[in-house]
């Protein structure tokens, strides 16, 4: 006889189904993209223990974040952090203040971000901003960190090519999970280096920690770093992933969503975190009838999300630990492997408008070049010359 005190199979496997939901768009959000995150904090100034710090920070601002918006709206709102952002800030490097002017220029972004929520004036500025342009910035961005597979495994074939090697069979076999593969090779790789050269890292090393950084405002770092990083994330993260809710019919409410992912960035940069924004591409894992058939039962996804992103903030030391112990050209590999998709859905975008292409293009090779003028990197001269191009080069129009 069947225990009338368990419930049903179908009454466990509706509470089963979005949760496993959640924990998978978690896994893949966070081992697809952790080492582009580090990588650009790394850039711009931060040592490893507070490039650490700051994965930790960011995990638990947008865990709660997703806790919060998912339970009081009961709809699968799901947040990242911006693997644009954070390849922005890899093409950027230093600027004047070094870390803690980086630091500040993350605080001003949280605070257009809740601006952009309370002043819709803003977020229409934003939306004027031609998406070809966007894009071309953003595609000239990742160009360089998209080489560095190319460059590693030229350099050091014997140690690239398992990377490569896993990341194009599970491209055939599992789009999903090729990036994570690839990170699961990398790290087999990186042990093995690490055991032959006698270099184990201590066990404290493995400790999650935080890192308080004071924040320090220069212009260069506001006009180099804040600007083109919260238009990166508006216009490559928050725009698409409402329109990603709504495309499963959910009205994700935005001025409270901007407000918590804005105040969220504000509370995590002190402590190293670049910016968390609703989610995009992975929004998708949470919101589709795959999470579970009742539209109404999809919040619970994003939940378990959160909850499991709580989980992996405690590995953030032991994966930044391994970051610093990896061979050359592994990490960055692994990072490059996970711009791919985005350096080409940037690049379609980019070309897609026929009368504005020579500026997208001179947008592009700007923000290509890595060049640095008064102390201000090529993406914010990318989208200046780009502006100025495009309204050269309007056409005419017929009295």
């Amino acid at each position: 006889m069947t225990d009338q005190t368990e419930p049903p199979p179908n009454a466990r496997s509706s509470r089963v189904q979005p949760v496993s939901a959640g924990i998978v768009a978690a896994l893949v959000g966070f081992t697809s993209s952790f080492a582009v995150v580090l990588t650009g904090l790394r850039a711009v100034g931060a040592s490893p223990t507070e490039a650490a710090s700051g994965l930790l920070a960011i995990c638990v601002t947008q865990a709660l974040g997703m806790l919060y918006l998912s339970r009081r709206y009961r709809q699968p709102i799901t947040l990242a952090w911006s693997t644009p952002g954070a390849a922005l800030l890899a093409g950027t490097g230093t600027v004047a203040g070094g870390w803690p002017a980086a630091v500040g220029a993350f605080v001003v972004v949280g605070v257009l971000v809740v601006t952009t929520g309370l002043w819709p004036r803003l977020g229409a500025l934003i939306n004027s901003i031609p998406t070809s342009l966007a894009q071309a910035m953003l595609a000239g961005v990742l160009l360089p960190l998209c080489l560095k597979p190319v460059t590693a495994f030229a350099a050091s074939p014997v140690v690239i090519a398992p990377v490569v090697g896993v990341w194009l069979v599970l491209q055939k076999l599992s789009k999903r999970w090729a990036v994570p593969a690839a990170f699961g090779a990398a790290a087999v790789v990186i042990g093995i280096d690490v055991v032959a050269g006698d270099r184990v890292p201590n066990a404290s090393d493995m400790i999650p920690r935080i890192d308080l950084t004071v924040p320090h405002w220069t212009w260069q770092a506001i006009v180099g770093i804040a600007l083109p990083l919260y238009i990166v994330t508006m216009a490559s993260q928050n725009i698409p992933g409402m329109a990603v809710m709504r495309s499963f019919g959910y009205d994700v409410p935005w001025r409270r969503a901007m407000g918590v992912t804005g105040i969220g960035t504000v509370i995590g940069a002190p402590f190293g975190g670049h910016t968390i924004n609703l989610a995009a591409i992975s929004a998708a894992l949470a919101a589709a009838p795959s999470a579970h058939p009742d539209p109404k039962r999809r919040w619970i996804a994003a939940a378990s999300a959160g909850w499991f992103y709580l989980f992996l903030a405690l590995c953030s030391a032991a994966v930044a630990t391994l970051v610093a112990v990896a061979p050359a050209g592994v990490i960055e590999t692994v990072a490059g492997l996970a711009l791919l998709g985005t350096l080409g859905a940037s690049l379609a975008g980019a070309l897609k408008d026929e009368t504005g292409r020579e500026a997208a293009i001179l947008t592009f090779v700007i923000a290509a070049s890595g060049i640095a003028i008064a102390g201000i990197g090529s993406a914010f001269w990318a989208l200046v010359v780009g502006l100025v191009l495009r309204w050269v080069l309007r056409p005419k129009r017929l009295e």
